[in-house]
């Protein structure tokens, strides 16, 4: 029987679970992940926040590769003071440099300034509030390699925090860093509006 589980990835760990780096790994998580866990999708070391892991092979796939694009958000803390142009500019996509060394113009995007992020994430606050900066929630429908960094970075603002807040309808609320909650299979594909299972 597949299981399934959703954590909230601490910044400082790799969204696996063997790596020949001495990194910080899911398996140092508080919690007995059964044989055969894998991550869906991925969050890189210094970014933070939802990640789905399951021994189900097929949800990936499922989620990913499917006609449905599935929605992701991220709260994203960047340098400096965002203006109403920029936010226009990668509401209507921005060029990226992707793997390969291609150029790609990213998709349309929803974005908003967030005045109070802890409203939406309880350990958002961050000491580099103190100089000028920006919170902003992205919700992309693509997700290609450092896409929202890339793509704050394309219009001059370095990103300093990144935390993704939720998959679909799959959110953080109320989950901890290091937290790790099991999801029913019903209820997880419910939350993902995906089929198949």
């Amino acid at each position: 029987m597949n299981r399934y589980f959703i954590i909230n990835k601490p910044f400082d760990m790799v969204s696996q679970f063997i790596s020949t780096h001495d990194v910080r790994l899911l398996g140092d998580l508080n919690f007995e992940f059964p044989e055969g866990t894998h991550a869906v999708g991925r969050l890189d070391n210094d970014s933070e926040g939802l990640l789905i892991l399951t021994t189900n092979k097929k949800v990936t796939r499922l989620l990913f590769q499917s006609e449905k694009k599935h929605e992701r958000s991220y709260l994203v803390l960047v340098k400096n003071i965002v203006s109403a142009e920029t936010l226009e500019a990668l509401r209507s996509g921005v060029t990226i440099r992707i793997k390969g060394g291609e150029d790609y113009v990213s998709a349309p995007c929803g974005i908003e300034i967030v005045p109070n992020p802890t409203q939406l994430y309880e350990y958002a606050s961050d000491p580099r509030e103190q100089f000028p900066h920006t919170w902003l929630l992205i919700t992309l429908t693509e997700g290609k390699f450092h896409q929202v960094r890339k793509m704050v970075l394309a219009v001059n603002h370095r990103c300093l925090r990144l935390i993704r807040t939720s998959i679909e309808k799959i959110t953080l609320t109320g989950m901890q860093p290091g937290e790790v909650k099991e999801l029913e299979e019903e209820r997880f594909f419910e939350l993902l509006g995906i089929k198949g299972y």
